[in-house]
């Protein structure tokens, strides 16, 4: 049901909201959004060096080729070793928080703060029953809990599902529908800014619609940040899929997901550097998430981006060992647009943090600079430069033509080599021993046919450097309820 909330109960309230939730970070901090995609100097510099390539590409055809070449195997390289000291520092036993079941129950409820759940949903009619089911098995005192699940007010199908799922009645009296009004950009972000006018939670968290979460996950937070610095503002829990044995798609996204949350984002809190979080399942401390500006509903991969931003600003993130489940695209359509868009993102958040960039080397030291740069610029490049790898080296092994051999004295060969040879068996060694300590012997065909996986993360790196520069803000919508059963959410 829909009532009066705190901060949009007048239409005045709601004309502010909309207008802050769409141009709040826009209008405060410029080049903290993405509203505009390429500031003028960074268009410009990008048209300067392709002329240059291409210049120089005429007048010496060999040097370029073997100067492309060099440049691609040094940043392939770059990213991989990161990756690895990245996933070693991830293993140490205190890389993660961990809050066990006792602990989080001890706590009084008296003592437990107002939590507010935004649950943004657009054309999820599907997924709104298992929705409720999973918010009302969340352990924490409904008079302290307050969800609010976000729909645009022209989403017809959605709002209708949700009406007949009982929300507002008799064991739902603490979800309440929002209507977040018809207003560009369509996007996610968006509709958690115009919802975080309504929240009077002490600590907001964020989950999709599909969402499954630890039902002691609150609790836990709250114990977590107890014990936590005031520095740190956020706290990710582990994401994870329940319906990985649908497909090999389904087993590879597991996998996938299973190394990051498990190994990756805890190696990056160890070592200081700025965590691009999850879309789902963070939690904020409020009075910070708005003195930060929320989130930028321009770009669409706000959560990366509200990461960095919250190291930009001083502040950290912590990742704690608390599970939300998800639907894993059992599609291969529905995942490219889902990747795609992810990386698309990272590129648009690179972008945008790198407009002001002693700054931000200033304020996060040049190792977590130069990391920051190889996770978010590094990752949707490096996917892309993938296809021309295996281009070059499948028409080697059709005709071995004597460009290829020419492109690749031994200075660059040999490293490229090794590229090829230990990054890759790294990067399946790192996904086996993520799905043995994650307890997931039935994934081991999963990882040991991940670099078919990789051919997919190929393409949508190559959609999302193409729609990076057609249509930036276009929030490519994922369909959900492929893979998700009532009886996955009991």
């Amino acid at each position: 049901m829909t009532t009066e909330l705190p901060g949009l109960a007048t239409p005045a309230e709601r004309e502010h909201a909309l207008r802050a939730a769409v141009g709040g970070l826009r209008e405060t901090d410029p080049l903290a959004s993405a509203a505009v995609a390429f500031l003028p100097w960074q268009r410009n510099t990008a048209i300067a060096t392709l002329v240059a390539m291409v210049a120089f590409a005429l007048a010496f055809p060999l040097p370029a080729l073997v100067t492309v070449m060099a440049v691609c195997t040094l940043g392939y390289t770059a990213v991989m070793l990161d990756r690895v000291v990245i996933f070693a520092r991830g293993m140490s036993r205190d890389a993660i928080l961990t809050v066990d079941d006792d602990t989080a129950r001890a706590l009084p409820d008296s003592e437990l703060p107002p939590y507010t759940i935004l649950v943004p949903a657009y054309g999820e009619p599907e997924v709104v029953g298992d929705l409720v089911a999973a918010l009302n098995g969340l352990d924490y005192p409904r008079d302290k809990m307050q969800a609010l699940l976000l729909l645009e007010e022209d989403d017809a199908p959605t709002i209708e599902a949700a009406h007949r799922a009982g929300i507002g009645e008799a064991g739902s009296e603490h979800i309440t529908i929002v209507l977040v009004p018809a207003a560009d950009p369509r996007t996610k972000p968006k509709a958690c800014n115009y919802g975080l006018h309504a929240a009077t939670g002490d600590i907001v968290t964020i989950y999709d619609a599909e969402d499954i979460p630890d039902p002691l996950q609150l609790r836990r937070v709250v114990a977590a940040f107890a014990t936590l610095p005031r520095s740190v503002v956020c706290v990710q829990a582990k994401l994870a899929f329940h319906n990985a044995r649908q497909n090999l798609l389904t087993a590879w996204f597991t996998m996938d997901y299973g190394l990051w949350f498990s190994f990756l984002l805890p190696g990056l809190m160890r070592s200081d550097a700025p965590i691009p979080l999850g879309g789902t399942s963070n939690h904020f401390r409020r009075n910070v998430l708005v003195d930060i500006g929320a989130w930028d509903p321009y770009n669409v991969t706000e959560d990366a981006d509200l990461g960095v931003r919250i190291a930009a600003r001083g502040y950290a993130t912590a990742v704690i060992d608390s599970v939300t489940l998800e639907e894993a695209n059992p599609d291969a359509i529905n995942w490219i647009r889902q990747r795609s868009r992810w990386y698309k993102g990272y590129l648009q958040s690179w972008l945008v943090h790198i407009r002001r960039p002693l700054a931000l080397w200033r304020e996060i030291g040049p190792v977590s600079f130069l990391r920051f740069t190889l996770i978010l610029a590094g990752t949707p490049i490096i996917a892309y430069l993938n296809l021309v790898f295996w281009f070059v080296t499948l028409a080697w092994i059709l005709g071995q033509p004597s460009v290829i051999e020419d492109m690749f004295p031994a200075a660059v060969y040999f490293p490229a080599l090794l590229a090829l040879v230990l990054g890759n068996a790294a990067t399946v060694y790192m996904n086996l021993v993520a799905c043995r300590e994650n307890g997931r012997p039935d994934l081991l065909l999963a990882c040991l046919t991940s670099p078919l996986y990789w051919l997919l993360m190929a393409v949508a790196s190559a959609k999302g450097c193409w729609q990076l520069l057609r249509n930036p803000s276009y929030w490519e919508k994922t369909f959900h309820g492929l893979g998700t059963t009532t009886e996955a959410t009991k």
